[in-house]
């Protein structure tokens, strides 16, 4: 849950949608943080002021609009939220979007402010990368210290195997390349040479295994 009093000044959050609190807003502003977050629909606010950048081929590069938000509590306080409204064109493979972000910040360009949405969103697809492939089922420690150090230990595996994906030549999955580090971790191997031609390796690795003779049993 969003609190306040957990940020200090200069700090600055990316938040998703889910997170629309007038008063919490407020608060941050106060503070001195800085956050950006997704605009929901339906929402009401004043336009104090509306400017739109176009580019040279007359289409909108972006939108913004600076707004005022007002809304009464049960008790009767009433908040009053001064913020930005930064509207731009998200270009996909098919077709192209509408997104507005809301923003306490009034001096940011309107692209750095983008930039830092998308960079939320890579920070998602990071964690979906982790639960999928590095499911953190149950911590080896109780203290604080112990559980940083496991989800430490996750992100460093999980950026290791990030960078051999680019290394090497052959297509793995990132899920696929995963599970075969899991299977294989035991063994002693070249895993650059294994990925690219885990056959011809996975072969030796049972020539092998057949050439050691068998160890005798308690009763022979």
């Amino acid at each position: 849950m969003l609190k306040p009093s957990n940020y200090e000044a200069g700090d600055l959050l990316a938040m998703d949608r889910a997170y629309i609190d007038y008063a919490k807003f407020e608060e941050l502003t106060r503070r001195g943080v800085t956050y950006v977050t997704k605009m929901k629909k339906n929402l009401v606010y004043t336009v104090e002021s509306d400017t739109m950048y176009m580019s040279p081929k007359g289409l909108m590069e972006h939108r913004v609009q600076h707004v005022t938000f007002t809304k009464r509590a049960k008790d009767g306080e009433e908040t009053v939220h001064h913020a930005r409204i930064v509207t731009y064109v998200d270009v996909k493979k098919t077709k192209a979007k509408l997104v507005s972000l809301l923003t306490n910040d009034m001096e940011m360009e309107a692209e750095e402010i983008v930039e830092i949405f998308r960079k939320r969103w890579e920070i998602e697809l990071i964690f979906k990368q982790l639960k999928q492939n590095f499911p953190l089922r149950y911590f080896y420690g109780e203290s604080a210290n112990a559980i940083k150090l496991q989800i430490w230990v996750t992100l460093i595996a999980n950026l290791l195997l990030m960078v051999m994906q680019k290394r090497i030549k052959r297509t793995w999955s990132f899920s696929g390349m995963a599970t075969m580090f899991r299977i294989m971790l035991m063994y002693y191997v070249n895993f650059y040479t294994f990925f690219e031609e885990p056959e011809k390796d996975w072969l030796t690795i049972l020539e092998k295994e057949k050439s050691i003779p068998p160890e005798r049993s308690f009763f022979d």
